[in-house]
């Protein structure tokens, strides 16, 4: 169901006065910086990121032997550009990786398909090195535009230092397993996601980063609250206190051995290094997604980010949107105030191969906007540059 604006404005005033004082304070803050242009905070902007942000599909030899396999592999056949300039050039500010972990290094060297394509092994020579690997599938959709995630985090960095005042970057972590039909066909079988192979996520992200470069947990939770009810009542950091950032949360969401391993002995994601996707009502939720925004879904993201959730939806889906020409789902995912709005199409351009002219953005050509559903009135377009 659409939910008009006046609707929307409504349901943002009803949340807000449901947090009591702290939603009072809020206010009055938003009414202050409308008289001097700051204090925005995070989780009042909107972005549009990327989808599976490394991807790069296979070769066509490849791509026949996926297809002959599974003939729903054509939706894999989608390509991003490099990540610095998916940073520079497409107003991206949100990307997405699949993590595989690989302790001993060289487990994901020689995939499946090439071996049933007559090629050799795969070259990077860190990819034979211990450390998590970036891929969709292993064996099987193994193509990207950085092997390790480090690699993956030294480009995203490289951005950042060249521009010191960029909005936060979110990274959504989707930690993989090895698909077991692939595995059953003589792939590779990946290691669980343990605390070991976990505390590494955390050691290879701060490898990179400097705590300072970092937006975590530790920086959202206020003495004696939980992470959630420090982000219901007292807000996310202003925007101008977290330029130059990045934020990380992971994909896995809900009750399950990876966040529960990840949340031992951090039931409140003390030190750690990335948000978990907890469930509304946990002391771990602050982030979490609702891929869909159609539909009921649209009203709830509305529901979830009035109340201080930051949330991930999403415009399109390889390649089912380009297919069926659902191109209507763009406007809805933007009009619901998801914070994070991902896509396979940030640029004009790349759907022209399958006869589409479909391209999501943010209107105005800008990488960030004001959220049409958290920011204050005085909030208009374009906050790159505040």
């Amino acid at each position: 169901m659409r939910i008009n604006k006046s609707a929307v404005v409504g349901l943002a005033s009803v949340a807000l006065a449901a947090s009591g004082v702290a939603g009072t304070a809020l206010t009055r803050e938003n009414s202050a910086s409308a008289e001097n242009g700051s204090g925005l905070r995070f989780n009042q902007v909107q972005m549009i990121g990327s989808h599976n942000s490394y991807h790069r599909e296979l070769s066509p030899a490849e791509q026949k032997v996926q297809q002959a396999q599974n003939p729903g592999s054509v939706d894999l056949w989608y390509s991003h550009a490099p990540i610095t300039q998916q940073l520079e050039d497409q107003n991206v500010r949100t990307l997405e990786l699949d993590l595989l972990p690989d302790p001993d290094g060289g487990l994901y060297t020689y995939p499946l398909i090439r071996k049933l394509t007559g090629q050799g092994p795969l070259t990077d020579p860190a990819m034979a090195r211990p450390g998590i690997k970036v891929m969709h599938i292993p064996d099987f959709d193994y193509n990207t535009t950085c092997d390790t995630f480090v690699l993956c985090l030294q480009q995203v960095k490289s951005w950042s230092d060249q521009h010191p005042n960029h909005v936060p970057i979110t990274i959504n972590l989707e930690l993989k397993q090895s698909d077991p039909k692939v595995v059953a066909a003589g792939g590779v079988q990946s290691p669980p996601w343990d605390a070991a192979n976990l505390q590494g996520v955390d050691s290879e992200i701060r490898s990179v980063f400097s705590e300072k470069e970092l937006l975590t947990p530790d920086d959202v939770r206020k003495p004696g609250l939980t992470l959630e009810q420090s982000v219901l009542t007292k807000g996310w950091p202003k925007l101008d206190e977290a330029r130059g950032q990045v934020l990380f949360y992971f994909d896995n969401g809900g009750p399950g051995a990876i966040r529960d391993l990840y949340r031992t002995g951090h039931q409140n994601l003390e030190g750690r290094a990335v948000f978990t996707r907890g469930p509304e009502g946990e002391p771990d939720a602050a982030v979490t997604q609702v891929n869909d925004p159609r539909g009921a879904n649209q009203a709830e993201i509305q529901r979830l980010v009035s109340k201080g959730y930051l949330i991930r939806t999403r415009s399109d889906e390889p390649m089912a949107t380009i297919r069926d020409k659902d191109y209507g789902r763009l406007g809805i995912a933007l009009a619901s105030g998801a914070q994070v709005v991902t896509t396979d199409w940030p640029v004009a351009g790349m759907a022209a191969r399958y006869d589409s002219d479909f391209v999501a953005k943010l209107p105005g050509h800008t990488a960030v906007r004001c959220n049409p559903v958290t920011a204050p009135k005085w909030c208009h377009g374009d906050v790159v540059g505040r």
